[in-house]
């Protein structure tokens, strides 16, 4: 018969007791998690409700909207003058310098002068160095000297000559010996040739020597000090020496407006270039346009087009950034606005025309030639008009505006 264990009842009873008390912290957890979810949704859901109530307790009712659509808008104002428009093409252009030259020296030798002032203006013709001159004097003598020898021997074979003629007429002289005579008198004369040229060329050679100025305009910086060897085959020369007045300003334009300018063309003989500074604010100087490229630039759809200003002021310097408007027409009598007024709706321009009760009205306008800064206006608009140029952002037809104070002069 199997033995009974007394004790194995005793150890199911104490793992069952285990067990259910696991189960019961379990459930206390569960139930601890379950109660702070129905918290958070329960704030989260009643912070939503509350943002919601807000916004819906802040939206404007419909009079305060009104009172908001007709609240008066401050302005800027300008009025529709009646004037002559001129019509330009404009493009970005640089000066560039009718003649530029570097100063070089044609021999070599010592530099012992220097007269040139970095900056300054010289005259054609000026002398700006000098080289050593000695050795050329040198040469300069010899040369003199060898002609001086040469031209006797010639006088002396001229003598010859004469005499043996005479001779000959005697029958005292062969005809060998005069041709012979001839023949040395010949050679003389070209040695002589020779010497007269060895002469001339010294002379240019000791020309050289001093250094001129060929152009008239503005000397740069210095490239080499008194005291330098130089040589006839350096690259950097001496200076460099540009033309300030007359200059010209190199500019392109637009292949599809080379009709405007053939048309203007040919009304007019002289055309009118205007050159501005980089922002368009300031006008360096007029000119007359001079030249026309004979192609257009394949890779930039360009035409290049060339200026010449007097510069009398020197406000244009070579390389520098410009920007030419060419004067290609005018229009007589146009009513002009600020082209800040003028604006764009989807298939018309329009203004905002101010009414004599400080309301605006949409004013659906044409528009003709414009300068960029101005634009004529050729329907919808009349001489004296008041139109806005700025705060239309803001602006609906029938706003009420705010115009811009007049300044009165204070009495007393």
């Amino acid at each position: 018969m199997p033995v009974s264990n007394p004790a194995q009842p005793k150890k199911q009873s104490s793992r069952g007791m285990l067990y259910f008390a696991l189960a019961s912290v379990a459930s206390g957890l569960l139930l601890l998690l379950a109660w702070s979810k129905r918290e958070y949704v329960s704030e989260t859901v009643g912070g939503w409700r509350a943002a919601v109530e807000l916004a819906a307790s802040a939206k404007p009712k419909d009079g305060d909207m009104k009172k908001s659509g007709n609240r008066p808008v401050a302005v800027g104002v300008a009025i529709a003058v009646q004037r002559d428009l001129p019509v330009y093409l404009s493009g970005i252009g640089t000066v560039t310098a009718l003649n530029t030259v570097t100063l070089k020296t044609r021999v070599d030798g010592e530099l012992v002068k220097v007269s040139l002032v970095e900056g300054q203006a010289v005259e054609s013709g000026e002398l700006l160095a000098e080289i050593d001159p000695r050795p050329f004097q040198a040469a300069l003598a010899q040369a003199e000297g060898q002609l001086a020898r040469d031209q006797a021997t010639l006088q002396l074979s001229k003598q010859t000559l004469a005499r043996l003629q005479s001779l000959k007429l005697q029958n005292a002289t062969s005809q060998q010996e005069l041709d012979e005579q001839q023949s040395l008198v010949q050679q003389s004369e070209a040695v002589v040739a020779i010497g007269l040229a060895n002469v001339q060329n010294a002379q240019l050679q000791l020309s050289y020597t001093r250094i001129i100025s060929p152009i008239r305009g503005r000397v740069g910086l210095r490239l080499i000090d008194q005291g330098n060897i130089v040589k006839a085959n350096d690259l950097g020369g001496l200076a460099v020496i540009t033309q300030l007045k007359p200059i010209s300003v190199v500019f392109t334009i637009p292949q599809d407006d080379i009709p405007l300018l053939q048309t203007s063309m040919k009304q007019s003989e002289q055309l009118v270039v205007e050159a501005f500074d980089r922002d368009v604010s300031a006008r360096l100087a007029e000119g007359k346009l001079t030249a026309i490229d004979n192609q257009v630039d394949p890779t930039t759809g360009t035409l290049k087009l060339k200026a010449t200003f007097e510069n009398d002021e020197q406000t244009l310097f070579p390389n520098q950034f410009v920007n030419a408007r060419l004067r290609i027409d005018t229009v007589r009598d146009a009513v002009v606005v600020p082209s800040l007024a003028v604006q764009r709706g989807p298939d018309f321009r329009y203004v905002y025309v101010v009414s004599s009760d400080e309301t605006v009205e949409l004013r659906k306008v044409e528009l003709g030639p414009s300068d960029g800064s101005d634009s004529s206006i050729t329907k919808g608009l009349l001489v004296g008009e008041t139109v806005v140029i700025t705060g239309m952002d803001k602006l609906q037809p029938n706003s009420k505006v705010i115009l811009p104070k007049r300044k009165t002069d204070s009495a007393g």
